[in-house]
């Protein structure tokens, strides 16, 4: 499936807030990317505008495409609560958010590529797909192959705890404990935003 790969801080910079991770190139010139950045940054925007960047911001930052990202809400709709709440709670509840959370991977878009190599299992058996979704009480671990890849080593020595993964970091096995809560969730994100857009 398509995704973007092209450079982040130059989308880090269009929404003015790094948002893949810590960034130096970002703190060096934290205005938006083209000639006039600095110009556009001063600009006024309508309510719409306002709208579609926090939603644009969180596809980036969780890596889906449009489609994607809009089942994914519709799919928050249908459920009870808050449809914001709900489409936070999915998208912290994918594959490879659950192994960038772990800290196996410094990012999401290196998670991602870690399950799409197969090197990634799901309560035991090997699981490929990305946008699985890992349920409370499951176990999400790095296959045996795969413990001594530098990335991982790498990344495991420096990475942030959670309350809501428990995570082994000599085993490289974490549990899924259970659906953060919405103020647990550390990225600054404006969901109700995102529920005002689609439902115009």
């Amino acid at each position: 499936m398509a995704r973007y790969t092209g450079p982040t801080t130059k989308i880090a910079r269009k929404f003015g807030e790094p948002i893949f991770g810590s960034d130096k190139n970002f703190e060096k010139r934290n205005y938006p990317p083209g000639q006039h950045g600095l110009a556009a940054k001063r600009k006024k925007q309508k309510e719409y505008g306002v709208q579609l960047k926090e939603k644009q911001k969180v596809r980036y930052m969780y890596g889906l495409l449009e489609r994607q990202f809009h089942n994914t809400y519709l799919k928050a709709a249908r459920m009870s609560g808050q449809k914001g709440e709900n489409l936070l709670f999915l998208l912290e509840s994918r594959l490879d958010n659950v192994v960038y959370r772990m800290g196996v991977a410094p990012s999401r878009a290196a998670a991602r590529q870690l399950v799409n190599h197969a090197h990634i299992t799901l309560n035991g058996a090997v699981c490929n797909i990305p946008s699985a979704q890992v349920k409370p009480g499951d176990t999400v671990a790095v296959r045996e192959r795969s413990k001594s890849l530098e990335v991982i080593q790498k990344s495991v020595a420096s990475a942030p705890k959670y309350s809501w993964i428990e995570f082994d970091a000599k085993a490289l096995t974490g549990k899924f404990l259970n659906v953060p809560a919405r103020t647990d969730i550390p990225e600054s994100i404006n969901e109700q935003l995102i529920v005002d857009l689609y439902s115009k």
